[in-house]
């Protein structure tokens, strides 16, 4: 063919014009990227003029691969793949304008321009339909690395594993922010289907057993987080108590041990919640229950939230406070009994208990929170 003396030309102009006209590629032409342009454009040019005449198909294996890697590259660079469409076509207006230059074209017959013109997009076709495959097996083998990874993090939290900050740098690869605090849920296997996308790029999420174990950043124990109560809202699902990260087997430990216990399905029914049943058990909010279930952790984590308004106190006034208070959670605010208990003078018990009702406020008139507060009491707690 007539073309193929100024192919280098042609080749020339379209890596010139290809900047200019594709504005994403307004970069010099050098280094692998400009060499994988160029080899590109001259094994398409090539082979476009082979085909003539014979029953070659469009592309040769070599070429294949050269533009689905093509294709894969836009995937690494973060571009769309339109980008490089638009490129091919502009190398197919250039190769055109090229014919039009060489060839006589008031000499051809309408037909011939036609079928001419035809084939250059039918074959510009075929490139981007390798280049959009590749780029798909790039996003796909990039997707499941990415939740491979994203696995594998959520069992170095679950392990433990911060003595070589392994976490931290395999939570920077994957892009996910390493939160200073996190909860643990498990989700059964019947009710997990959409469960990643809708609980989005915050969660790391893996199949453990017959559960799907989710790890989601906790902010404040002031505001559970929405999107986790939304996104696990129908999956009977239970949701560890909030724990550093770095101590986040505890909380999927004392989930599991609810799971086990059947904590909290039995408490969930009811006409003021008729959406009860179908909410996510938070374990914070049946951990006496697990208490009766002799779970030390669950013990520690009861005591914290009861005993808050103890922190700070120094050390001697909190054991006075403590055991006034457990006496007189026993003895039901009997100031004679707690009087003889501690050794001390009525009066004495009565500016205690009053200490004690400023501290704690409306919280003592609640039955089921002095049932919490006896219960870590008598466990130790103080």
């Amino acid at each position: 063919m007539v073309l193929r003396p100024v192919v280098k030309e042609i080749v020339e102009a379209i890596i010139d014009g290809i900047p200019r006209d594709v504005p994403v590629y307004a970069m010099p032409m050098e280094g692998r990227f400009g060499q994988g342009v160029r080899q590109g454009v001259t094994i398409a040019l090539n082979r476009f003029l082979d085909l003539p005449g014979t029953r070659l198909p469009a592309l040769s294996e070599d070429g294949k691969w050269v533009y689905e890697n093509l294709g894969r590259g836009e995937v690494r660079s973060g571009r769309s793949l339109e980008s490089l469409l638009a490129a091919y076509r502009y190398g197919a207006r250039v190769t055109f304008r090229a014919v039009s230059r060489t060839v006589n074209v008031s000499q051809m017959p309408p037909d011939a321009l036609l079928a001419l013109g035809e084939s250059l997009f039918a074959y510009i076709d075929e490139l981007s339909a390798a280049s959009a495959q590749g780029y798909a097996q790039e996003q796909s083998e990039r997707a499941g690395e990415q939740v491979r990874l994203r696995a594998e993090l959520l069992e170095m939290i679950l392990r433990g594993d911060s003595s070589d900050g392994g976490v931290p740098r395999l939570a920077s690869a994957v892009g996910w922010t390493l939160p200073e605090v996190v909860v643990v849920a498990l989700v059964p296997f019947p009710h997990v289907d959409g469960l990643r996308a809708a609980l989005g790029p915050e969660a790391l999420v893996a199949e453990r057993g017959t559960d799907v174990v989710v790890i989601f950043p906790f902010v404040s124990r002031a505001a559970r987080p929405r999107d986790l109560q939304r996104a696990l809202r129908g999956r009977r699902a239970i949701i560890g108590p909030p724990r550093p990260w770095q101590q986040a087997g505890e909380s999927l430990h004392l989930a599991t041990s609810a799971g086990a216990h059947g904590v909290g399905r039995g408490t969930r029914s009811g006409p003021d919640d008729p959406g009860a049943e179908t909410s996510p058990v938070w374990v914070a909010d049946h951990l006496a229950e697990l208490v009766v279930h002799a779970e030390p952790l669950a013990t520690d984590d009861l005591a914290r939230t009861r005993l808050a308004p103890l922190d700070g106190l120094r050390p001697a006034v909190r054991e006075r406070l403590t055991e006034t208070l457990l006496s007189w959670l026993r003895h039901q605010g009997q100031r004679a009994p707690i009087a003889q208990e501690l050794f001390v003078h009525q009066q004495t018990v009565g500016y205690r208990v009053a200490q004690l009702k400023e501290l704690f406020g409306d919280a003592l008139d609640d039955p089921e929170v002095r049932f919490e507060l006896e219960l870590v009491l008598r466990a130790g707690h103080r």
